[in-house]
């Protein structure tokens, strides 16, 4: 038979567990916050930006624009651009390190499939100046970090048209257009045409908003140094597909581009 003493020792000992487990968390959220504060206060002084406190969605502020600073884990997604419009037109003009106009950097590991085109979209609709930047691979080198060698570049934009035949759709790149500034002065003057941008393309003829599938591809080689810049594909069945393009730059980054077609 059990008696109080007894009843009351597992009580304290029940209550001791759970403020132990209760403890563990605090102190793992409490690293997990001083991670990503850390890993933001990084990826800010290589941009070059100052750090700022007292908002959800913005980090930083450079030259009188915002800066956001993209989750590692996550792409960075419409959604997330409407909540940080909202949050730029809340800061601007407010406080000494917040710029005059609603502007913003937006640096991210990955963006979501069209978001260059999509998202300054929804920033201009929110009379916000967006500005979507790749954060580049060489700050996870620590001789290129310590050698100042590292570059935020802006996401291209790509033109693609397409034309639909019974059950044949031609794609054919239009333009692609980065950044100038982006480019090294000795690149930029070697280029004749915007195809000259392009390291290579590829095709998803069938995206199921997943993982995208390299199913077609054109890329220079020396033997070959021309890009083709129109490619075919018949499908087995009528239907309506998504497909989507993406292009690698010649400074190694990708932009996509989603069409929805629809075969007889």
């Amino acid at each position: 038979m059990t008696g109080p003493t007894d009843k009351g020792s597992f009580d304290s000992a029940a209550a001791s567990r759970s403020r132990s487990s209760y403890s563990a968390q605090d102190d793992r959220l409490r690293e997990q916050k001083q991670r990503e504060t850390a890993y933001r206060k990084f990826i800010l002084e290589l941009y070059h930006a100052t750090p700022v406190t007292g908002h959800v969605w913005l980090h930083g502020v450079k030259a009188g624009r915002m800066v956001r600073v993209g989750a590692v884990d996550a792409p960075v997604t419409r959604p997330d651009i409407n909540s940080i419009a909202a949050e730029v037109w809340k800061a601007s003009g407010k406080g000494p390190n917040s710029p005059q106009k609603p502007a913003v950097d937006v640096l991210g590991w990955e963006f979501a499939l069209d978001i260059n085109e999509t998202a300054k979209q929804v920033a201009a609709e929110a009379r916000v100046d967006a500005a979507f930047k790749k954060i580049p691979r060489e700050v996870l080198e620590k001789k290129a970090v310590e050698q100042g060698d590292v570059h935020f570049f802006e996401l291209g934009a790509l033109s693609v048209d397409s034309k639909v035949k019974k059950r044949e759709l031609t794609l054919t790149l239009c333009d692609f257009v980065i950044p100038s500034d982006d480019v090294p002065e000795e690149v930029r003057s070697a280029i004749k045409h915007w195809s000259q941008m392009v390291d290579y393309w590829a095709v998803d003829w069938d995206f199921k908003d997943d993982t995208f599938h390299n199913q077609w591809q054109s890329y220079r080689t020396r033997k070959n140094p021309k890009l083709d810049l129109s490619t075919k594909h018949d499908y087995a069945e009528a239907g309506k597909y998504t497909v989507v393009v993406k292009v690698i730059d010649i400074l190694g980054n990708d932009t996509t581009k989603t069409l929805m077609v629809e075969t007889k």
